[in-house]
């Protein structure tokens, strides 16, 4: 699978997390049959095109960490409803999507 492909396949996967759910980097590049690249994953939501309907925001790190920096993706999952642990986490066992 070439790079482009696994890309659109990412965004393709992201779009089908639904509001109030959350999934992580790894838990993508696993139902995408690669699991060993996450960080490909997350490259793909930091350049991820602002007018593609993707919701990017609903992808965290394995802990349920959120992008550093990016205050906004806060205020989007609490918006939909998502939980935080008292460090700021996303509590993932109430808000994990396995697709």
């Amino acid at each position: 699978m070439q790079h482009a492909e696994f890309q659109q396949n990412i965004y393709n996967l992201v779009r089908q997390i639904p509001s109030g759910k959350v999934t992580t980097y790894g838990q993508i590049a696993y139902m995408l049959g690669r699991p060993k690249n996450s960080r490909l994953v997350g490259v793909a939501m930091r350049v991820t095109p602002s007018n593609a309907n993707i919701p990017s925001h609903r992808v965290v790190g394995a802990n349920g960490r959120l992008v550093p920096g990016w205050h906004a993706q806060y205020e989007l999952l609490q918006a939909e409803g998502v939980t935080f642990t008292p460090g700021g986490n996303v509590q993932l066992k109430r808000c994990f999507w396995q697709g």
